[in-house]
């Protein structure tokens, strides 16, 4: 890992950004003597580790005790695309543009791009618990598909936040019965993308006996602020 800029920020906050390989990524981690428990937060599928509103979320969980990664994953945010994922999405557009169904070009879309990310997330966990100032334990914040993988494969997760905006595989379903860490599922209940009662039942089939539904009014975008502190307290529960 090879960190490639560094700022202090006002609220305390050091944020850095990384390279590993050829995976971008940013660490922010809080003034503190001792390692501070760490929480991979992942953006949805496309968009950049630079998008304002994760970066909102990484800040004030940070300035909360905890060190916070992202990274832009095979597919995300400014890395190359493959051909099939290139051509999956000018499907889905089309698709959607003429009000086609798009359950089978999601499925292909969505599907490749978990493949690709959970190992690239995998190193990038490596490579952080191995830094002094992180230690664990380890939770996962953001895009249900992959942190559903995430947390069915990989024992060093140890409770979860997950949100229902994002289209996810039948094999991620699936999975879902295999995630057994503490839970936080966030709703949008009328969120375009995901229709209600498909969230409903993928809540219904977590395999975690502690696992906790917020549901709010509001489109895919519109999660109040005051879920971020909620979160804070739900990882200050499992993870401190």
């Amino acid at each position: 890992m090879q960190f490639t800029s560094e700022q202090r920020l006002d609220d305390g906050v050091l944020e850095r950004e990384f390279t590993l390989g050829e995976i971008p990524g940013t660490l922010w981690t809080p003034e503190s003597a001792a390692p501070a428990p760490l929480i991979l937060m992942a953006h949805n599928n496309g968009l950049p580790k630079g998008q304002p509103r994760l970066v909102a979320r990484a800040r004030h969980t940070a300035a909360s005790g905890y060190a916070v990664a992202t990274i832009d994953a095979a597919g995300c945010g400014d890395r190359p695309r493959s051909a099939a994922d290139e051509q999956a999405r000018a499907d889905l557009r089309r698709a959607m543009q003429a009000g086609e169904p798009v359950d089978e070009i999601f499925e292909s879309l969505v599907g490749s791009l978990v493949e690709q990310a959970v190992p690239e997330w995998r190193t990038t966990l490596d490579a952080l618990l191995a830094l002094p100032e992180i230690g664990g334990p380890v939770g996962y914040s953001g895009w249900t598909a992959v942190g559903i993988r995430l947390a069915a494969v990989e024992p060093r997760i140890a409770a979860a936040g997950f949100f229902a905006g994002g289209y996810v595989p039948h094999l991620q379903r699936e999975e879902a019965r295999q995630v057994t860490v503490p839970l936080l599922f966030l709703l949008q209940w009328d969120d375009e993308g995901n229709p209600r009662q498909r969230a409903l039942d993928l809540y219904d089939a977590f395999g975690s006996k502690e696992k906790t539904l917020h549901a709010n009014l509001g489109g895919h975008t519109g999660t109040p602020w005051f879920e971020v502190e909620d979160g804070c307290r739900f990882y200050d529960r499992h993870l401190k």
